[in-house]
Parts: structure tokens; sequence; C-alpha cells
């Protein structure tokens, strides 16, 4: 059986420490990035699928009284599209919003875990320490 290497608690310290990626994918946003991701948190949102339903509603008349035709041009172009796009892009946002909260879960449940690791490592460590102590008396 290979033995594997032990390592020291300052050697394990050198690791990487972990990152909340929501945080630094926030950090790392350009100005364009920030006007995108407000533009679409307006858009993504009930009020604009009401306001959406309303403009849409504004145009029915004429569409009823072009025909058949000009009524599923209404409800293709004009419904669908104003209204069910902010529909699922509310329901999207909803969805992210639960994604980053898991993350942010799983971040403190690492960061809690190294800390425990650390904890075991220090008292590992003083138990090496004093074995060895043990053994030259």
């Amino acid at each position: 059986m290979e033995k594997t290497k032990i390592i020291s608690l300052e050697e394990f310290k050198k690791f990487k420490k972990p990152v909340n990626a929501n945080v630094k994918h926030k950090e790392s946003l350009t100005l364009l990035d920030k006007v995108a991701v407000s533009i679409t948190s307006i858009v993504g949102t009930m009020w604009c699928a009401i306001a959406f339903t309303l403009l849409a509603l504004v145009s029915l008349p004429d569409a009823v009284k072009g025909g058949k035709a000009m009524m599923i041009s209404w409800i293709a172009q004009t419904f669908l599209q104003l209204v069910l796009l902010s529909v699922i892009m509310v329901g999207q946002n909803l969805q992210n919003k639960r994604a980053e909260a898991r993350a942010d879960a799983d971040f403190d449940i690492n960061v809690k875990a190294e800390l425990e690791i650390e904890t075991i490592l220090q008292h590992l460590e003083n138990q090496n320490e004093t074995l060895s102590e043990i053994l030259k008396k």
C-alpha cells in the first residue's frame, strides 16, 4: 500500500479559498452588461407583462375588423411576442433567483466546511506533536 503525503495545516491554508461566484460575477459586469441586466429586470416583471398586454389589446379591435388572417397575425406577432416574452422572462428571473440563493447557500456551507477542516487539522497536528513528545520520552 502506497503512503500518501501528509500536508500540514500551513500547507492546507495555502490552497485557494472558496470564492462566491455570484459576487465575482456581479463585480465582473461591464457598463453595457449592467444596462442589459437593468433592462432585463424591468421587462422581466409581471407589471411589464400587464403593460404589454394592455398595449396589445389597443390594436385588438383593428385586428378583429381585419379578418382571420389579421387576427392570426395579431396573435402571433403582437400578443405572443409582447406578452409571452415578458411572462417567460419572469419565470426565468424566478428560476435564476432560486439558483443564486442555492449557490449562496452552497458557498456558505463550503466556507463552514473549510473552517471545520482547518480545526480538525489543527487538532491532528497537536496530537502529532503530543505523540512525538511521548515517543521521545
